[in-house]
């Protein structure tokens, strides 16, 4: 539930048992990369006669750093984040991301044989960037930062009869938009009393709408960040930055004293937006 469990003992920094099913923890034996397959392969096997929605959230390539096949390593854990952030290799890494490949290709193999794969919209995104281990090239930053490195994610759609295979588009979404737009794909329409925050771009997938600019905003502890157009703003304490995306994805050369016009528009954009948000709680 945390979603940082060792993976063979599928149990918590704290060393709590956090498997759980729906609220109640259970026990089982396995690598949870796997585990998590076999559920998802299971549930695909069942009888469909309504459409449904299959989220399918993998640890891997989360820290504890252990493959498939190190089950020693877990027996060896040291408890505690020190332990759970400890060791680890670029093998070690490259076993869990093709357990993650290896589990993922047996899901759509089931929807194949299941017949269901010419009527399922599969999504494959990650929640952030990567760390540690993971190649940001050219990106800067990684987990963590508002950086490119830290917000830029996979982002894979099969929508057959939408969308056509092999195309790329650069189009800037976002993780909301993904519920509007599943939203979409079923016929129906978000209840205008509980408003999404992302948009449905179904239109973009299919290719019938042409690329737009988006507006989006970013918050952790220690940054802010905003995004308009080509342009992305950041904040760390007192210190603010303005790089243009379109021939900078790097976030290397500030534009901030050679546009202080944009900057100073893109700041109080996004302190408008900040006044709408939770307040962090102090620190500690």
């Amino acid at each position: 539930m945390s979603g940082a469990a060792d993976h063979f003992t599928h149990r918590d920094m704290t060393k709590n048992l956090d498997l759980y099913e729906g609220e109640v923890p259970v026990e089982r034996v396995g690598y949870l990369t796997e585990l998590l397959s076999d559920r998802a392969v299971e549930y695909l096997k069942r009888s469909h006669e309504k459409p449904f929605y299959l989220s399918l959230h993998y640890t891997a390539p989360h820290w504890p750093w252990e493959g498939p096949k190190d089950q020693a390593v877990s027996d060896a854990m040291n408890y505690g984040p020190v332990g759970f952030r400890a060791g680890g290799s670029l093998k070690v890494y490259a076993d869990m991301m093709k357990g993650l490949d290896a589990g993922i290709g047996r899901v759509l193999e089931t929807l194949k044989r299941t017949g269901l794969e010419r009527n399922t919209l599969v999504i494959f995104t990650s929640d952030n960037g990567g760390e540690r281990f993971s190649y940001h090239w050219p990106f800067t930053g990684q987990k963590m930062d508002l950086h490119e490195g830290g917000v830029r994610v996979p982002a894979i759609v099969r929508w057959p009869g939408v969308t056509r295979a092999g195309t790329v588009s650069n189009q800037p979404v976002i993780t909301m938009d993904w519920t509007a737009t599943m939203v979409a794909a079923t016929g129906n329409k978000p209840d205008p009393k509980y408003p999404l925050d992302g948009v449905d771009f179904s239109a973009v997938l299919a290719g019938r709408r042409a690329l737009y600019d988006r507006t989006f905003f970013w918050r952790t502890y220690r940054q802010g960040a905003i995004r308009s157009g080509k342009w992305k703003y950041i904040r760390e304490s007192k210190n603010e930055s303005l790089y243009d995306l379109s021939i900078d994805e790097r976030e290397q050369a500030d534009f901030g004293q050679a546009q202080p016009q944009i900057l100073a528009g893109l700041r109080r954009e996004f302190d408008t937006w900040e006044i709408g948000m939770m307040k962090y709680p102090a620190a500690d």
